[in-house]
């Protein structure tokens, strides 16, 4: 294709700051689309860009757009049909497939907090990846002893990932003393946090596909959002259910890609690398390895303990919620048999 490097890529980022990963009206991107669209056609520049964002309209110049619309009018043809919109997984934006008179093009848009189009990609058309309506794999949680739920339930207020897709219902895990505190002494360094060094263990059988090493550990209020995930490791335990661990210990990880694991082995050690404030341990169910392209699964586990206040119970095919402190209770492997 002619246009590989201006209309197959990445096309334009700008613009987003505090807005991303909020999400925007389905209709004012329903609407931002077809206006954008009907401009293309219409080759009217100024109406392409009518709707960009200051920062976008500072990042394409008109003369840019005119170079753009005209290459992809000579590639691709008049813009035919819109087809349904999907979330984007990065959050706060949308995915359109449109049809072109020769060829399929993924429009992904996002909007700031003023409605206006501060994020725009074209890129080659993907079919939607299956998402399974309810995960298969038997999961245990992913250590040993009792560990508090800060972030994780169904809505935002229980849980900070929930607006992003590829992390909806995601966990994060921490270890607490008797009077809620995470860290002993002054929290300054990362060994005085209960959690950080400790064991994390494969959730189920698996195979690891992806491994992330060599990110540094932060020093406790410090986040390094250039490395997100920081160290981590991916396994896939059936097509469509892949679990991750991140934010590990530097120099921790002990499985390699093509590896096969056993529920329970131990894969690396806690830690606070990437886009982590202090130790904690980000787990996830998500539907492919591609982070950017995953749609978070919300994951149950067998045979949890769960204690609130002085009251402690066993619960199984359980998805813990914010507050919780869980550790694995019972004999799992009996409990994941009878339970299929």
């Amino acid at each position: 294709m002619r246009l590989v490097g201006a209309v197959y890529t990445t096309l334009l980022v700008a613009g987003l700051g505090p807005a991303w990963g909020q999400a925007a009206q389905p209709d004012a991107l329903d609407s931002a689309v077809r206006s954008l669209l009907d401009a293309y056609n219409a080759g009217d520049v100024a109406a392409f860009r009518r709707d960009f964002s200051e920062a976008m309209l500072d990042a394409l110049s008109a003369e840019q757009s005119a170079v753009l619309m005209e290459g992809m009018k000579a590639e691709l043809g008049r813009a035919e049909d819109i087809g349904p919109r999907r979330e984007d997984p990065t959050g706060g934006g949308a995915v359109f497939p449109v049809r072109f008179e020769r060829g399929l093009l993924d429009v992904t848009v996002h909007l700031d907090g003023q409605g206006k189009i501060a994020g725009l990609w074209l890129r080659p058309h993907r079919p939607p990846i299956p998402v399974p309506e309810r995960h298969r794999t038997a999961f245990s949680l992913p250590f040993a002893g009792r560990w508090k739920v800060v972030w994780g339930g169904d809505d935002e207020a229980h849980n900070i990932h929930h607006p992003v897709l590829s992390q909806r219902y995601a966990f994060d895990f921490v270890m607490t003393d008797d009077q809620g505190s995470t860290h002993r002494g002054s929290g300054r360094a990362n060994e005085d946090y209960y959690c950080f060094g400790r064991e994390i263990l494969a959730p189920a059988d698996g195979l690891v596909v992806d491994v992330i090493t060599g990110v540094r550990d932060n020093l406790p209020g410090s986040m390094n959002p250039f490395s997100a995930v920081g160290n981590a490791v991916v396994i896939k335990h059936r097509p469509h259910e892949y679990s991750m661990m991140a934010h590990l210990k530097f120099g921790s990880i002990r499985v390699s890609v093509g590896q096969t694991v056993k529920r329970g082995q131990v894969i690396g050690l806690c830690g606070n690398s990437g886009n982590s404030s202090e130790p904690h341990l980000h787990f996830q169910v998500m539907n492919t390895p591609v982070l950017q392209d995953a749609t978070s699964l919300k994951c149950y586990f067998l045979a949890v303990s769960v204690t609130h206040g002085d009251k402690t119970e066993v619960r199984t095919d359980y998805s813990p919620v914010m507050g919780d402190l869980v550790a694995r209770a019972g004999n799992c492997r009996r409990r994941i048999r009878n339970g299929g």
